[in-house]
């Protein structure tokens, strides 16, 4: 009689990979990536390094992967604004979500994007270069849409587009790194607003 092969299922993993996730992204953003340690990761993720290295791969792809889930979580707010009617808008609602995603007092304050490269040794340079990258995304995301916007008539002539951009995307690090330090949102908001009355209107 033919032997029925046995069936084999591997073992459970016994914890909530997106959970263990979200808790070593809350790690890598309240420290940087150098300040986060294996054990301090672990640690909160609850699990052990080898079941880290089995599932997340060594810390940087970690937190490569933190970085992805912040983009999609925190940082979401920046595919709203850029879908606004006008460049002023787009503006507008870019200062608004950053100033509430670095000052939610129920999160860490400040940018995992900006923050998680400061003080990056030798060691970190991939992660340095990767958050770098990342942040240059973001300003060609906005100098694209700012683009679109003088083709269309939606800035006065003379408005360089990647200046805007380039404005933009350096006030919003700096409110990020000001949130970082304690600075309040309504403090973060007139900051905004001043800036905001300088945007070139037709």
């Amino acid at each position: 009689m033919k032997a029925t092969p046995r069936r084999t299922t591997g073992r459970p993993r016994g914890f909530d990979a997106d959970e263990a996730l979200g808790r070593a992204l809350r790690v890598f953003w309240e420290h940087g990536y150098e300040g986060s340690s294996l054990a301090n990761l672990t640690d909160a993720m609850g699990i052990s390094t080898a079941s880290m290295y089995a599932t997340f791969g060594n810390k940087e792809q970690l937190f490569r992967k933190a970085l992805e889930r912040y983009d999609n979580s925190m940082s979401a707010y920046a595919q709203v604004a850029l879908a606004e009617p006008t460049a002023l808008d787009v503006a507008r609602s870019m200062l608004g979500g950053v100033i509430c995603s670095t000052t939610d007092p129920g999160l860490p304050r400040g940018c995992l994007g900006v923050q998680g490269a400061l003080a990056t040794g030798e060691g970190g340079r991939e992660v340095r270069d990767l958050l770098a990258q990342w942040r240059a995304n973001g300003f060609e995301r906005l100098h694209e849409r700012f683009q679109r916007a003088a083709d269309e008539g939606d800035l006065p002539a003379g408005a360089d587009p990647a200046v805007l951009a380039r404005y933009l995307h350096t006030l919003m690090s700096g409110i990020a790194v000001e949130a970082a330090t304690g600075v309040s949102a309504e403090e973060l908001r007139g900051t905004a607003d001043a800036a905001l009355r300088t945007w070139p209107l037709l």
